[in-house]
């Protein structure tokens, strides 16, 4: 039986969910619903894998409101989740589907709010608690949330836990559970950590894949367009004029970016607002809220901060800048084309990077047609129509009766055709942008393509075949002062990247898993927007992305990791050399040898007797030369010889008998 055959009804879910879901207009299980629902009612262990947006949330939450004891108030759900955002998305689910059944109680737990307020909902009873694994461990060691009678794990989006570096946090989650417990594991894409995990964790566990002929959801559409000659803003401004869309989620790497592009975009009339990682949680919740509301239509976002998101709206996914891994792509263009509906995803492409177009064509196993931007043309007839069409919603809407009285007093006092004063006020309306786009000749998308990637690749050819040639045309002394020079080599910092120097290191038995797991968890930093590491000794260096707020370093220098605070800094070569030069000071140096102190003098020692404060100085005389300490000995000698207080030495017995 499949799942085009069956309802809701033939899955034995409690009635009152019954009832939820036919007020939401759920008609038919998905077939990862199908699959999984029997499954986890049973109280068995399973893998689910599938692609986002196939209604993996419902397919764990039901069966698992179906299983509550209501009367027992500690927590008998666990969901971890990767982002705060999802957090409260699946808790909002969990809500929606049992809002019949009297005495039920979800709580989403998350880094940014109050302890206090999650630790009183706590001591009142729920039944389900949805956290992310950070706060969810936080909670756990204080005593403040204790699972001895939890009855099921669901990890949600694992792979996006393990490469947001929160993978050791859930293994000390899993090993803290009772004996006896259900675990169910999904996923977008199956990692060999995550299938790691799996197989030590779970217990025959059920395996559920729903096999796609695309990674993709066959729903979006999707199109690249290669940063080729023009602006990539004005690009995007062309394709918003340009694409009828109803909401817009824009990806950049790095929070700094997703306040200029939103900064930049509401100067130019869109209604767009940022949503990253140093947003308040309060904020960032109000600006979901007022995209679902159609208050914004644009949204600017990080990965890590749109994680999750499930807007209807959303019909439009712009790859501002191109991820850097494919899974990365997957989830982002997830945000659209959910639930059958259609979605648009355009990913913007410089010939650089054409490498990663064809790692994600592959990974999606579905070729992205190219695609041509507006014409100039198309950009003013869209102008103009949008202009009129606000003319005659105006006259259609508004109350216009004084403005009628002061146009025709101007027009009887000043004798002006109404056509011209129209004009005039068009004019003022308009400011001083030109309203119409220049018609500037350039080439087409194909033609900039393969001009800017051609001869890229016969240089970047040339350059290894001359190298090759002449590997075997150099000296000996050429090739070794070529190895002198690379043998330690400046670590650069990329672009849009600031060096960090945390006081944790190999001393501490620090693993590079340990620091991004913190700084990602703490910090709100997505793992793959971090640059190097390099641990030495007794402190660290990571690259992160310019541009973090005081707060969150603020909030970093606190963060303990293998039982150190990091007490991050702002790096510097001056600095990390004055430091190090203090521990070298602490050392006492080998003495050096007379004759390398001799050299090193500048002007010979004035003579004993004339200088008193010389002949007090006891670090001078061990500067005299040999001569000048045979002609010493000698005058000492001679005037013991006439006070008769001379003694012969004997240094030659010693001589002797060496």
């Amino acid at each position: 039986m499949t799942s085009d055959t069956i309802t809701f009804d033939q899955l034995a879910l409690n009635k009152s969910l019954l009832k939820a879901l036919d007020e939401v207009g759920y008609e038919s299980p998905s077939p990862i619903q199908a699959q999984t629902i029997p499954l986890l009612l049973e109280g068995r262990d399973i893998i689910g894998q599938a692609q986002t947006g196939t209604g993996k949330t419902a397919a764990f939450a039901l069966p698992l409101i179906s299983n509550l004891e209501l009367k027992q108030k500690d927590p008998q759900v666990l969901v971890l989740a990767p982002t705060r955002e999802l957090a409260i998305q699946v808790a909002e689910a969990f809500q929606k589907y049992a809002k019949h059944m009297k005495g039920f109680h979800v709580l989403p737990v998350y880094g940014g709010q109050d302890y206090r307020l999650q630790t009183r909902a706590l001591q009142r009873g729920v039944h389900v608690v949805v956290g992310t694994p950070g706060r969810v461990m936080d909670h756990m060691r204080r005593g403040t949330m204790k699972l001895d009678n939890l009855k099921t794990l669901v990890l949600d989006e694992a792979d996006e836990m393990l490469r947001m570096g929160f993978i050791d946090d859930v293994e000390w989650v899993l090993e803290q559970l009772p004996e006896q417990r259900q675990i169910a594991l999904f996923s977008a894409t199956m990692p060999s950590q995550i299938r790691r995990i799996a197989t030590k964790y779970l217990t025959n566990p059920e395996q559920v894949t729903i096999k796609e002929k695309t990674a993709t959801a066959s729903t979006i559409r999707q199109r690249f367009w290669p940063v080729s000659g023009l602006h990539k803003l004005d690009a995007l401004t062309r394709i918003l004029e340009a694409e009828p869309f109803d909401a817009v989620i824009l990806f950049v790497r790095t929070k700094i970016a997703t306040v200029e592009l939103a900064d930049k975009l509401q100067a130019r009339g869109y209604s767009a607002a940022a949503l990253n990682g140093d947003i308040q949680q309060k904020q960032r919740e109000k600006t979901i809220n007022d995209l679902k509301k159609e208050k914004i239509d644009i949204l600017v976002a990080t990965d890590v901060a749109a994680r999750g998101l499930d807007v209807q709206r959303i019909s439009h996914v712009i790859n501002y800048d191109i991820p850097y891994d494919t899974e990365a792509y997957i989830h982002r263009i997830g945000r659209t084309g959910r639930a059958g509906r259609e979605g648009d995803a355009i990913l913007f492409v410089a010939p650089r990077e054409k490498r990663l177009l064809h790692s994600i064509e592959k990974a999606t196993k579905k070729k992205i047609e190219m695609m041509e931007l507006p014409s100039t043309e198309l950009i003013n007839d869209n102008r103009i129509a949008k202009f009129q069409q606000r003319i005659t919603d105006t006259i259609a809407t508004e109350e216009l009766g004084l403005f009628h009285q002061m146009m025709e007093q101007y027009q009887l006092e000043h004798n002006t055709p109404a056509i011209e004063i129209a004009a005039a006020l068009a004019h003022l309306l308009q400011g001083d942008v030109p309203f119409l786009l220049q018609n500037k000749p350039h080439r087409s998308s194909k033609e900039n393509w393969e001009q800017d990637t051609r001869p890229s690749r016969r240089g970047d050819r040339g350059d290894r075949s001359r190298g090759d040639r002449n590997r075997g045309d150099r000296g000996r002394d050429h090739d070794r002062g070529d190895r002198k020079r690379t043998a330690r080599p400046e670590m650069a910092t990329e672009e849009g990247m600031v060096r960090y120097r945390i006081e944790v290191g190999h001393s501490h038995e620090v693993r590079p898993g340990n620091i991004v797991g913190a700084i990602a968890n703490e910090g709100g930093i997505d793992s793959k927007n971090m640059g190097q590491i390099s641990i030495y000794g007794d402190y660290s260096l990571v690259d992160l992305p310019k541009g973090l707020s005081k707060d969150t370093v603020s909030d970093l220098k606190k963060v303990w990791v293998a039982g150190q605070q990091l007490k991050i800094s702002e790096f510097s070569k001056e600095g990390n050399a004055s430091r190090a030069n203090e521990r070298v000071v602490k050392r006492k140096a080998p003495p050096k040898p007379t004759s390398e102190r001799v050299v090193k003098r500048k002007s010979p020692p004035k003579a004993a007797s004339t200088d008193k404060k010389a002949k007090g100085k006891k670090k001078d005389k061990p500067r005299h030369t040999t001569a000048e300490k045979k002609k010493a000995k000698e005058k000492r000698e001679s005037k013991a010889k006439k006070d008769g207080t001379f003694v012969k030495p004997k240094k030659p017995k010693i001589r002797t008998n060496r």
